[in-house]
């Protein structure tokens, strides 16, 4: 299943990302793993931080790229965002420690999954960015049953 959506600015990928958090927050089996792709300045980490807003974190949320991961432990929900863009092979995502993030409940939002390839747990819906003249288009992807289910709450 593939949906569509243009965001005109980056306060529209932002409520886009807080209408995601609802959606995830109403979903039987809370967790998911969320694939962001796009070229660098599409837009992923603005929606990461409007999804972070929808679940009322209200601090700084920045781009992982040198962390490789940064976790929001929340008290309803925990948040791994991911940046894979600085992996140089693909084993290098095996040896980060990080296979307890991938429990069902938990929230993982990866950039440059790709990059971590075989190694990175398959996504349950995959948002693609592409920049556009006077915004953002963006391709939503259900990888699994609970992204189908994602995919219909959020654009039903």
């Amino acid at each position: 299943m593939q949906r569509e959506k243009f965001f005109s600015d980056e306060v529209a990928t932002m409520a886009f990302g807080r209408e995601l958090a609802l959606v995830l927050k109403q979903s039987p089996n809370f967790g998911a793993v969320i694939y962001l792709t796009g070229e660098l300045g599409a837009g992923k980490t603005t929606l990461c931080r409007g999804l972070m807003r929808g679940f009322s974190y209200d601090g700084a949320v920045k781009s992982p790229t040198y962390t490789l991961v940064e976790p929001y432990e929340l008290s309803t929900v925990n948040v791994y965002h991911f940046d894979l863009y600085r992996l140089s092979v693909p084993e290098e995502f095996k040896y980060l420690g990080i296979d307890d993030y991938f429990k069902t409940e938990n929230i993982c939002l990866i950039e440059w999954a790709s990059r971590g390839g075989a190694f990175v747990p398959k996504a349950d819906l995959e948002i693609k960015l592409n920049s556009l003249a006077g915004g953002r288009q963006s391709f939503c992807v259900s990888g699994s049953e609970k992204g189908r289910d994602i995919l219909k709450r959020l654009f039903d």
